[in-house]
């Protein structure tokens, strides 16, 4: 649920921004009046201790092993400062390590602060921070800071950089135990994994600090770059460097906290900086966590597509609910692949074996999926050139990777604005019954819903195995792998065909789906506004297919023929979809 401030009533002063040194403690004023006694339970609310909690977090305490020089992954912009056993390389660590411990008092103030720092917008549910406020903030510590490597002054650079700044905060519970969630954040592949449907790709850069011991993050500090996207070619992608810091704060309570070290000159800004980003997580009775997320970032929005404007620049395509859904998916798909056998709901029994099978290559399939439609670099998007509408076309080669069609193939894409809810334009396209109405592959076929694995609590979320059957012969055709997703920031449908008796013969070989070939195509949808409380507004569907290219022209374009065919199926499918849905074209 997005953090709102139904408790406001009760908070009648915020106060004491800087009680110490760095310190950015919010003191919270307590109205006593029982008029005023709402409920406020889904607030964050610091962990007390005996002593009194500070986040005060000392340059001493980033971990007992520092790592410099080790075997790990590194870019050119990373190897500059973690490589060379020079004073230069010595100061920048040092001046990453400052910037991460004064990022993880600010994370910690962040999340558990309220009015003013925070304002709520009670129409749509959500609230971001008073940039006037943060910025009076932020002027306070630098005056009561003692002489550093690293005072931040990256924020006067942004008037220069035309950026906006973003912020965003949400709570969640999560019926799994801290340490499951900090292994995640702190795992680069498990991390770029799960979310895949915001992360294009991530490299670790290097380790500066490091318990040493396996799960005990306590003090670790990595230095990464990722490339974050939202699902449409129309929307650059937003890409960072930034050191990642975890800490124990108290007990049961641990941070995780990113934050761009642009101050540095082998990190240049570009069209995005991440200020102080992260989560705070509580212990909880019974094996749970509590999650507060804060997303804060300054970014360049002026390339972004006009469909999108409005989304993006509130600060909702990126917010902090957007990755705080995208966690309870992911552990709720854990959960899925750990139940023992049992019925789907439609009556057929997978075993557990079949059912990891199926929940992994759908997995793989959801991923390529996003990578595909992402405006990644690795994307090399054209507009198709005879067309007035907004349809990009990428061209993708492989040779021997596995997983992959090896020759070409070619993704089309485009994305289109419809003035119905999300929720609406999801259940037609979700709905197997409807799924003749818009595919133009199977207009002369029936399909039907073989087996579906449910993922979650929500009948709407989960795996499908779909067979379309002839209706002349009455033979199925194909089948097709299909995975489903409906969240508040963001739904999705994806599919992709699939060879059964191959997928088969694997599982007697005791094999993974890794190196099963992938096609993915699908709609991703997104509410064309912030969501408000009445769910109204319209919708920005997003629709692509990825298609074997057997006659390219060169390397990066598609054959004449190929493209008029795929503009004129994704042209037919944008209106039979609005066909559908009931309105005029």
């Amino acid at each position: 649920m997005e953090v709102c401030a139904r408790s406001a009533g009760k908070i009648t002063k915020v106060e004491g921004y800087c009680e110490s040194g760095l310190d950015l403690w919010v003191d919270l004023k307590i109205d006593s009046n029982p008029e005023n006694d709402l409920d406020h339970s889904d607030l964050p609310q610091p962990t007390a201790s005996p002593q009194g909690f500070s986040t005060r977090v000392q340059l001493t305490d980033l971990g007992s092993q520092p790592i410099l020089g080790s075997n790990f992954d590194t870019d050119e912009r990373g190897s500059g400062v973690l490589m060379s056993a020079s004073p230069d390389a010595d100061v920048s660590t040092i001046k990453i390590s400052e910037r991460a411990s004064n990022a993880m008092e600010e994370l910690s103030s962040m999340a558990f602060a309220q009015e003013p720092l925070w304002q709520v917008d009670m129409a749509s549910n959500t609230e971001m921070l008073s940039d006037v406020e943060y910025m009076r903030v932020v002027k306070v510590r630098e005056c009561q800071s003692s002489p550093s490597l690293d005072v931040d002054n990256s924020h006067e650079l942004e008037p220069v950089l035309a950026v906006s700044s973003e912020s965003s905060r949400a709570v969640e519970y999560f019926e799994t135990r801290p340490i499951s969630i900090i292994e995640l954040l702190m795992d680069l592949e498990q991390w770029s994994l799960a979310f895949s449907n915001i992360v294009s790709k991530a490299t670790l850069v290097g380790v500066l600090a490091s318990t040493g011991v396996e799960r005990h993050y306590d003090g670790t500090l990595q230095l990464m770059t990722a490339e974050f996207h939202a699902p449409s070619p129309l929307v650059p992608t937003r890409e960072s460097s930034f050191a990642r810091y975890c800490k124990k704060l108290d007990t049961g309570l641990w941070g995780v906290v990113d934050v761009s070290p642009e101050t540095l000159p082998q990190f240049p800004s570009r069209n995005f900086r991440r200020r102080p980003s992260g989560c705070l997580i509580e212990e909880m009775p019974n094996g749970c966590s509590k999650v507060i997320w804060v997303e804060h970032v300054v970014v360049d929005n002026r390339l972004v597509h006009h469909f999108f404007q409005p989304l993006v620049t509130s600060g909702f395509a990126f917010c902090a609910k957007r990755w705080v859904n995208t966690l309870i998916q992911h552990f709720q798909w854990s959960a899925t692949v750990r139940v023992p056998n049992s019925p789907t709901d439609r009556g057929v029994i997978i075993p557990q074996l079949q059912r990891t099978f199926f929940l992994k290559f759908s997995e793989r399939m959801v991923k390529s999926f996003f990578m595909d439609i992402s405006a990644s670099r690795e994307n090399k998007w054209m507009p198709f050139p005879v067309s007035s509408a907004d349809i990009m076309i990428s061209t993708k080669s492989s040779t021997d990777d596995h997983g992959k069609i090896l020759g070409t193939t070619t993704v089309f894409a485009t994305s289109v604005h419809l003035p119905v809810p999300s929720k609406q334009v999801f259940s037609l396209l979700r709905d197997v019954k409807f799924r003749r109405q818009w595919d133009i592959y199977g207009r002369n076929h029936r399909f039907d819903e073989h087996a579906y694995i449910s993922n979650g609590d929500s009948p709407e979320n989960g795996v499908s195995i779909l067979r379309a059957i002839n209706d002349e012969t009455k033979k199925i055709k194909a089948l097709y792998m299909q995975e489903s997703c409906a969240a508040s920031t963001g739904s999705y449908i994806v599919y992709a065909p699939f060879d059964y008796k191959d997928a088969e013969n694997k599982l007697m070989k005791d094999e993974w789906p890794d190196h099963i070939p992938i096609l993915p195509s699908g709609f991703s949808i997104l509410p064309d506004r912030p969501i408000h409380r009445d769910e109204t507004g319209g919708s920005l569907l997003t629709i692509a297919f990825h298609v074997v290219a057997k006659s390219p022209t060169d390397e990066h374009e598609p054959s004449n023929q190929l493209g008029f065919l795929m503009h004129n199926i994704i042209a037919k499918t944008v209106m039979s979809i609005k066909e559908a849905l009931g309105f005029s074209i």
